[in-house]
This record gives C-alpha cells, sequence and structure tokens, in this order.
C-alpha cells in the first residue's frame, strides 16, 4: 500500500509539474529599445498578475487551465497590448508610447515606483534628452529641464557645473549633490558618459531623500546606465564634431582710446605706440570638439550585455588648453535560474586635462589664474610677442603679460577612474525580493605643474625688466589615490491583499572612503619633456608633502509604501546613520519622514467628468544630514615645528610642538528638516499635465565659527560649531503640453519656474562671514541673519559730485564732511552708520546676492515626418553679480572697457553711473553690483531620420543626421563677460578669472545597425 502511494504521489508531482510552468520575458520601449520597470502583467479575468523590474523583466506562473487566455501588458504612457498565452516559454513584449509626457516610474532609492504612486517630490529626464548637447556631464545637459534644481556651468573643458536643490542650505559644509551610478555612491560624475544614461532621476525634498540620510541634504541624483536586451546584436554609433568660441566678450579699449583714458586718470601721457594689442584676441580662438560613441548590445534569455566605447575631445577656447575623455563602459546581467539573477556593470575613464593655467589641482570653480584678470588689465600698447620676444607689460604697468601667463608653465592631470557595482538578487517566494549589492569606485590622478625658466632680459622681452620672471625652472608633481566601496543588502516584501498594496523594504548598508596624496617639488629641472622627473632636478630645493583621508559610514533603513485601492497613499521611510566624521557621542542619528497622496481622479465622484485624467494631492515631511565636515573637525590636533624662545624674549628660538586651534568635541551633523505640498495632474486626454510643489526647508544647526578669546590659545580665535540657522523656502510650477495634430505632425512645449528665498535665520552667537575677496577691496560678501547667504555687502553710491564744492559740501548733521579729499568727478557714497566720515567697513549696505530669486527653463520639440526640432531655454531673475574684474584694477595704467571710455563723467557729461576716468583702486561699492539675471538659449536642435525603406539596402535600422548649436543667444543686463559664476555658498557670483561661457556649433550622425 505505501508503495502504491508513493508512485500515485509521484505520478501526481510529475503531472502538477507537466501542468505548471514559468513564463519569463522582457518588456521594452519602442522609443528607446530600454526595459520598461513597473509594468502590469495581469492574466485577463482573474486577480493574478504581476509588475516587470527595473530592467523590464518579469516572470509568471501559468498552467495547463490557462491556455488560450490573455495576459494584459499595461502601463500608464503606454499602449496596452494583450498576448495569448500558447506553448511558449518567453514572451518579450515592445510597448508604444502614447501621447503623454508624464514621467511614469521613478527610481527611487533602493527599488522603483510609479510616478503617481510617488508622496515625494522627485523629477526624471530621460538619458535621450540628454544626449542630445555636447556636454561633459549630463547635470549640464539637465539645465533648466527640472523645476528647484539650479545648474550653474563653467565654459572650462574637463570642468563640472554646480548643481543646487532648493537652494542653498549650508554656508560652511559641503554643498555637493549625492549621485547613485547604478548604486555607486559619488560626488562626482565627470566620468560617466552621457551616451550611457537611460535617466536621471532627481530627489529633491527630504521626505523622498530621507532613504540617503546624511547624504541626502544637498538633494540625491539618481542614475540608471543603459543594460542589453535579448536578441540580436546592435551595433550602433553616435557622433558630433563641431567648434566652440566665447559666447560673450567685453570689447576692450584700442590703443587710441586707451591713450586718451590714461591720460585722464593718470596726468601722463602714455608712451606712443605702433602696437594696438586685443589681448583676449591673443589668448582666444575657435576651437575644435568632438565626440563618438559606439555600443555593441544583444543577448539571450539567460544573459545581456552592453558594451559602450566613447571618446571626447575638447580644444578649449584658450590656448593650449585642451581635455581628452575615453570611457568604457560593460553591463551585463545572467539569470541563473527562474528566482535568482545576477548583475555585473563596469565603467572605466582615462580623462587628460592639459592647459597653461599654472594650476596643479584643476579649479572646480573653472577659474584659470591670472591669465584672464591680466588680459583685462594689460595695456593695448605692449606688443603680445614680436619676432619670439614677448612685450613686456610688467615693465610698463606692473601687470603680467597674458600669453606668457599661458606659455611660461605646462599643466597637465591625468586621471584613471575604474567605477562598478554587481549584485545579486534571489527571489525565494514572488513576493520576496532579497538583494545584495557589492559597488566601488577606484580613484588615481597624476598632476604635474612645470615652469619654465623665464630671464627678464632680451631673450625672453623685447623690453627688458620687470617681474614677469623665474629664474630657475620647477617641477611639481602630485599623485592622488582615492577607494570608496559601499556594500547594500536589502530584502523587499511586496503583497496585494484585495484593495491593499503593500511594499516594505527593510536593509543595511555600509561605506567607506580612504584617499592619499603625495607631492614632490624641485627646482632646475630641464626643460626638455621627456626629463621632466622629479631626480632630475636640484635636490637642495627639494620639497615633499603627503597626506589622506578616511572615513566610514553604516546605516540601517527601512521603508513603507501602502497603496488603498489605489487612491490612498502612505510612504514611510527610517533611516538610522552612523559616521566617523562626528565624535562617538553623536555618531548616530535618525532620519525619518513620512508622505500621504490622495488621487482624487479615481474617487467616485470624478468618474463622470472629463477634464482630468489625473489630479493627485499630496503632502511630506522628513529629515535629512549633511555629514560634509572635514574628518578632523572634532579631533585636537598638534602643530609641529612651532618656534618659541624657552628662556624668555631675547633667547634663541626652539622648535616645539602646540595644540593651537581649539575644537568643538560635541560638532553634529547638520540637519535638514523639510515640508512639502504638492498638486500634480495630467487632463484634456493627457494633453497637459503638470505639478505645483510648495516647499520650506529649514537647518537649525548649521556649521558656523563663534568667535572665542584668543587668551585661551586658539590661533584663530574662532571655533567651529553648529550654532547657524538657514531656511530656504519656494514654490515650484511645471507645465507641459503634448499634442498629435496628425499622423506626421506633433509637437511638445514644457515650462518650469522655481521661486526662492533664502535667508540665515540665526546666528546664535556665531560670528558672521566675511567672504568673496576682490583685490584691495576685501571682502566683497557678508553672510549675516536677515540675508541671504553670501550676500554682497559694499558702499552705496548715490551719484557723482559735478563739482568739488559739491564735495566740499557733502556733510553730516553736525557738518562734519563726508567725503574728505573728493573731487568732481569722484563718487557720492551714502552715510550709512549716519555720521562722520564714510568709512570703508562700518558704512557698507547689503544689496542682494548671487542666489535667484527665480530660475525657469522652457523646452519645446517639433516632429513633422522624419524631421525633428528641439530648443532649450534657460535663465534666471532676481539675483545680483560682482564684476570683480573691474574692482581688481590697481593703477591708472590698467586698460579701460570701451564703454567706461564714452560713457564716464566729464564736465560735458554729467553722468551719475559713471566716475571720471580714475587710476582704479575704487572701494567695494553698488557700482561694481549689476543684475545677474539672465536668459539663454541652451540649445538648438534640427535631425533629419532616414525613413526604413531607404536603409534597407545598407543593411541599417536606423539613420539620423542633425546640425546642433549649445548657448547660441544669451540676453543678459550685466556687462561682464558671464552670469553663471560657481562658487562656494559665501563667495558665489564674482567675476575675476572665471573661464568664459562658450558658443558652440555641431553636427552629427545617429547610426544603428
Amino acid at each position: 500500500m505505501r508503495l502504491i502511494f508513493l508512485v500515485f504521489a509521484f505520478s501526481s508531482a510529475i503531472s502538477l509539474f507537466a501542468q505548471e510552468r514559468i513564463l519569463t520575458g522582457r518588456v521594452t520601449s519602442k522609443e528607446d529599445a530600454q526595459g520598461v520597470p513597473g509594468v502590469n502583467v495581469v492574466l485577463v479575468g482573474t486577480t493574478l498578475g504581476t509588475t516587470t523590474d527595473v530592467d523590464g523583466k518579469y516572470q509568471f506562473s501559468i498552467n495547463a487551465a490557462d491556455l488560450g487566455k490573455t495576459l494584459s501588458f499595461s502601463f500608464i504612457g503606454y499602449k496596452t497590448q494583450n498576448i495569448t498565452i500558447g506553448n511558449q516559454t518567453s514572451v518579450d513584449v515592445i510597448l508604444e508610447p502614447e501621447a503623454t509626457s508624464l514621467q511614469e516610474v521613478v527610481v527611487v532609492g533602493y527599488g522603483i515606483q510609479k510616478k503617481s504612486d510617488i508622496t515625494g517630490a522627485t523629477a526624471s529626464v530621460k538619458g535621450e534628452e540628454l544626449a542630445k548637447q555636447p556636454v561633459l556631464t549630463a547635470t549640464q545637459a539637465m539645465q533648466g529641464k527640472v523645476a528647484g534644481i539650479q545648474i550653474i556651468s563653467s565654459g572650462q573643458p574637463g570642468s563640472s557645473p554646480q548643481i543646487r536643490v532648493r537652494g542653498v542650505s549650508t554656508a560652511l559644509a559641503g554643498t555637493t549633490a549625492l549621485y547613485v551610478v547604478d548604486g555607486v555612491l559619488t560626488d562626482d560624475i565627470s566620468n560617466i558618459n552621457t551616451a550611457d544614461i537611460v535617466d536621471m532621476n532627481v530627489l529633491k525634498d527630504a521626505s523622498a531623500a530621507a532613504i540617503y540620510g546624511s547624504r541626502g541634504a544637498n538633494g540625491v541624483i539618481i542614475i540608471t546606465t543603459k543594460k542589453g536586451a535579448n536578441g540580436r546584436i546592435k551595433i550602433s554609433y553616435n557622433n558630433n564634431i563641431g567648434f566652440r568660441q566665447a559666447a560673450n566678450l567685453v570689447p576692450m579699449a584700442n590703443s587710441a582710446e586707451y591713450a586718451n583714458y590714461a591720460q585722464a586718470s593718470t596726468g601722463v601721457v602714455p608712451p606712443a605706440s605702433k602696437y594696438n594689442t586685443d589681448w583676449y584676441q591673443t589668448i582666444l580662438r575657435n576651437a575644435f570638439e568632438q565626440s563618438h560613441n559606439l555600443s555593441l548590445s544583444g543577448g539571450s534569455d539567460k544573459s545581456t550585455f552592453l558594451l559602450n566605447v566613447g571618446y571626447m575631445n575638447d580644444d578649449g577656447i584658450i590656448i593650449d588648453n585642451n581635455f581628452k575623455r575615453l570611457t568604457i563602459r560593460l553591463n551585463s546581467d545572467y539569470k541563473i535560474a527562474d528566482n535568482l539573477k545576477l548583475g555585473v556593470q563596469t565603467s572605466y575613464s582615462n580623462s587628460i586635462n592639459q592647459n597653461g593655467f599654472n594650476n596643479i589641482n584643476i579649479d572646480p570653480n573653472g577659474n584659470v589664474g591670472s591669465v584672464y584678470n591680466d588680459a583685462y588689465r594689460a595695456a593695448p600698447i605692449v606688443p603680445s610677442i614680436v619676432n619670439g620676444k614677448y612685450g613686456n607689460t610688467s615693465v610698463y604697468q606692473n601687470v603680467g603679460n597674458p600669453l606668457l601667463d599661458i606659455k611660461d608653465n605646462s599643466v597637465k592631470v591625468i586621471e584613471n577612474r575604474l567605477q562598478g557595482s554587481t549584485f545579486l538578487e534571489y527571489k525565494p517566494l514572488e513576493w520576496i525580493t532579497l538583494k545584495s549589492s557589492l559597488g566601488a569606485d577606484w580613484r588615481n590622478s597624476l598632476n604635474r605643474v612645470y615652469n619654465y625658466q623665464i630671464i627678464a632680459d632680451t631673450t625672453t622681452y623685447v623690453t627688458p625688466g620687470g617681474n614677469q620672471q623665474n629664474p630657475l625652472s620647477s617641477l611639481n608633481v602630485q599623485s592622488t589615490q582615492s577607494f570608496r566601496w559601499v556594500w547594500d543588502n536589502t530584502a523587499t516584501f511586496s503583497k496585494k491583499i484585495n484593495k491593499n498594496d503593500i511594499t516594505f523594504l527593510v536593509g543595511t548598508t555600509a561605506e567607506k572612503y580612504t584617499q592619499n596624496y603625495f607631492s614632490a617639488f624641485r627646482k632646475d629641472v630641464p626643460a626638455d619633456p621627456s626629463l621632466w622627473y622629479i631626480n632630475v632636478g636640484d635636490a637642495n630645493t627639494s620639497q615633499n608633502t603627503g597626506g589622506g583621508d578616511s572615513w566610514a559610514r553604516n546605516s540601517y533603513l527601512g521603508r513603507l509604501n501602502y497603496s488603498y485601492d489605489g487612491k490612498y497613499l502612505l510612504t514611510a521611510t527610517l533611516r538610522r546613520d552612523g559616521s566617523s566624521r562626528l565624535p562617538i557621542q553623536n555618531r548616530w542619528q535618525n532620519y525619518p519622514s513620512i508622505g500621504a497622496a490622495w488621487i482624487m481622479s479615481s474617487e467616485g465622484f470624478m468618474q463622470n467628468q472629463h477634464l482630468f485624467d489625473l489630479l493627485k494631492i499630496r503632502a511630506s515631511y522628513g529629515k535629512v544630514g549633511n555629514d560634509q565636515i572635514p574628518t578632523n573637525a572634532y579631533t585636537k590636533t598638534v602643530a609641529l615645528n612651532q618656534a618659541y624662545p624657552f628662556a624668555g624674549g631675547g633667547s634663541t628660538a626652539i622648535n616645539g610642538a602646540q595644540i593651537n586651534q581649539i575644537i568643538d568635541p560635541n560638532i553634529t551633523w547638520e540637519i535638514t528638516e523639510e515640508y512639502d505640498i504638492a498638486t500634480e495632474f495630467s487632463l484634456l486626454n493627457a494633453k497637459l499635465s503638470g505639478e505645483i510643489n510648495y516647499y520650506n526647508k529649514t537647518v537649525n544647526n548649521a556649521l558656523i565659527n563663534v568667535p572665542i578669546p584668543r587668551t585661551v590659545g586658539d590661533a584663530d580665535g574662532v571655533i567651529l560649531t553648529n550654532a547657524a540657522g538657514i531656511q530656504n523656502k519656494g514654490l515650484e510650477i511645471v507645465l507641459n503640453w503634448r499634442d498629435k495634430i496628425n499622423d506626421h505632425l506633433s509637437y511638445t512645449i514644457g515650462g518650469n519656474i522655481t521661486l526662492n528665498k533664502n535667508q540665515v535665520t540665526a546666528l546664535n552667537g556665531g560670528q558672521n562671514i566675511y567672504d568673496g575677496f576682490v583685490g584691495s577691496q576685501g571682502a566683497v560678501t557678508n553672510t549675516d541673519i536677515g540675508h541671504p547667504v553670501g550676500s554682497f555687502y559694499v558702499l552705496k553710491t548715490i551719484g557723482v559730485f559735478n563739482s568739488d564744492a559739491e564735495a566740499a559740501g557733502y556733510v553730516d548733521a553736525n557738518g562734519n564732511q563726508i567725503q574728505p579729499g573728493a573731487h568732481a568727478g569722484d563718487f557720492k557714497y551714502f552715510n550709512a552708520k549716519g555720521s562722520g566720515a564714510i568709512d570703508l567697513t562700518k558704512d557698507r549696505v547689503f544689496v542682494g546676492a548671487y542666489q535667484p530669486k527665480a530660475y525657469y527653463g522652457i523646452n519645446g520639440s517639433v516632429k513633422y515626418k522624419n524631421w525633428d526640432f528641439n530648443l532649450s531655454i534657460y535663465g534666471n531673475a532676481g539675483n545680483q553679480v560682482y564684476n570683480g574684474k573691474r574692482g581688481a584694477r590697481y593703477a591708472g595704467t590698467d586698460n579701460i572697457e570701451r564703454a567706461l571710455v564714452y560713457n564716464r563723467w566729464t564736465p560735458s557729461n554729467l553722468t551719475q553711473s559713471q566716475p571720471a576716468a580714475n587710476p582704479g583702486l575704487l572701494p567695494a561699492s553698488t557700482y561694481f553690483v549689476e543684475s545677474g539675471s539672465f536668459v539663454r538659449i541652451n540649445n538648438i536642435t534640427i535631425g533629419y531620420t532616414f525613413p526604413a525603406s531607404a536603409l534597407q539596402r545598407f543593411k541599417l535600422s536606423n539613420l539620423r543626421v542633425f546640425v546642433m548649436s549649445q548657448n547660441p543667444y544669451t540676453y543678459k543686463k550685466y556687462s561682464g563677460f558671464t552670469s553663471e559664476l560657481p562658487g562656494g555658498p559665501t563667495n558665489s557670483g564674482i567675476e575675476l578669472s572665471t573661464y568664459p561661457t562658450t558658443r558652440t556649433i555641431a553636427a552629427g550622425i545617429n547610426v544603428g545597425f
């Protein structure tokens, strides 16, 4: 009997196994052949279903009774597709997009969600949109496309733009956003080829970013790179080739105009000269740029791969400047079993940055040292170079020859970077997903600066002498290595019970970063580049230094997503972070968030209306942190080699060690709290969509320096502690319209605007921060209570004296002369303190900040048959910039802007906005503060896609040609070169030596095989 029972059980198992099987496949988009995550896969007529994963893959259990039934593949924004179940074991589906602009799926921290299910503030930009622009990083291409994101770019090749999410929330800590590239955390994506990107998802508010805890205060940008697809191998090649030029140049005085102004300002006639040098034309050029990308992808139902190789070469518009980058990416996925898969994403980049800016560390803000400032000041009566000999500007006016500024040194920075991640995902049950991922980022850079020997004699100069010389050549070499790893382990439980849809994520993550550098310097190194080695130089001039950094984080996280009947949504997140950057007692911090949403359009009372396709109201609250502070901020350090006369003031000083910096042993995280309320909508059959978002973001413990008595032995008299308060509050409005006129003509137009108010709300005994130093003017910004971070703080000009008598009669209530020594043609300054003579410090006033009150973007496209047209516009308003280069004129022999030659005050031109001809050295005032508002056409592209019928004979799958222009036109009020002036929180918006903004004209092709 037992044997019969076993046979029966075995036969039943075989029968059951034969009846049940796993159906797998991948859902891709017809637009870009990339996987579509979050697609609903439902067995029609039942409640059975599943959703596709982040790669668009799915698996579904079916049995014999399901043969002939229909599987429905549906996703908002795409046309539903139905497939009849047969004997197949794999079904791949290509979904065709509908006419909607809603980004329906967003990659959030450690998972994905439908856009309609998200309760926080997020935004998404597709990689195909980013790749249309000839830029180094994808963040540059994102400018103007996302509300709440201010992106400040530099024209310097190899530089990354600054990104500020909903204003500045710190004064002294880091402001860098967190990038998550295929799970790898980083603060720099200059190694990522834009052509490799599927999409960029921005987590803007604290509710959305709380899952990243102490890294989320400055915003989180999640980047997903492309992967291969099941099917034959596909080959694609994309390129663009063009040239760049300076977008805006300030006309400077020619020799005659210069002589006129210089004589008026100094009373001395400049020496006669046959030269008329345009120094900007001397150091600038039309620069060649090109980029190429070759991609291979394919796979089977067991494995897929994508290999992409990219090359970029940008000469830069300043002579001798060049940036090259090679990128290689290999992404692969393996299906080990029906419920087990492995993924590997790796990328390698090699970049070489060459210039003559004499800066061993490429400036992150795009500053080019003395070159550009000297070009502004150098007199046109001095030649640039004659028969191989340089004009000697330093003899005539104590200004370096700008051409020699570039030629007297050689800077080369080589960086190799290897970044990758691997994950293992296991589904023990259909509703449980276990995932472990390990990511790493290794960087190695070799920086070299060689300064040529420059002798101030007739072998170098037309006229000998001056101080632009270097008696001995020198070589400085610096090697830097860093390594970061992050290990994530998560478990996701997703279950639908009747009308209740529950997803619960729990996990842990660990991260460690180490960095070390070594620098060596020697003089008297031969000029032959093949001999540029430290050991070749004079050992007696050797200088060596080195250092490093190391920190670690450990975190525990959890998130609950709950939806009832697809109408009522709740998200709750908690992350607990520990950081070695902070003292033991403050090392751990909790970051909670909660968000709720109501999809009103799904209610019964909305079913008979035909206006709204989607109407959603959401609100959220969250906390995020910022631990971007020095790792030794809470540790007492010993200063070595401190000389002190131990036997008294007249004795010989002996070197010793000293603790000369008092620290706060209780320093802690900067914590940001944010409230957010918004409405999202789609109406008129998805033609019009948008959202309106209000936020209030505050930091009540921002880092600030608090004064302490010097008698306690502190070198600088301040202690860094958590005392300041900073607030950003604002409104974001996004509107998008999409329409299809007929089968041949369709168009889209969209716009976004962000209104933001930033201010310091408290110092609590902390010291206001003076920053933004401009030559003899000193600091021109002040971060203080009631004003935005980094506000300009200068004297206020209220006109120009038209006579000496008027200047002498400018007195206070007590009859005291306010500007003693002033004459006709001098500026008249407001006496802010009310009495006495003008004080260059006490009479300053706040006159705005670089942070804009509004920034916006307009994006549009038209598609007619095989033609496509794309346009993007970006601008900001309500901010100020400081004309530092004008403020840094030191002498009457310095050159002057052409407009100032003709518009200056004279007895016959009693203007009240410009002073008389002057030798410079003017105090910091509102004369140098100008409007930073601008609007720019970011990109115009026109393309043509050849019809498939014309490509068959050439065995091509697609072919598109295009022409484009990047930054073709900018309208601005500022009289300088550019209103985009990157910098730190307290010193942005000052133009001194900023690399000029460029204009690009290029053409290219996209071809597939």
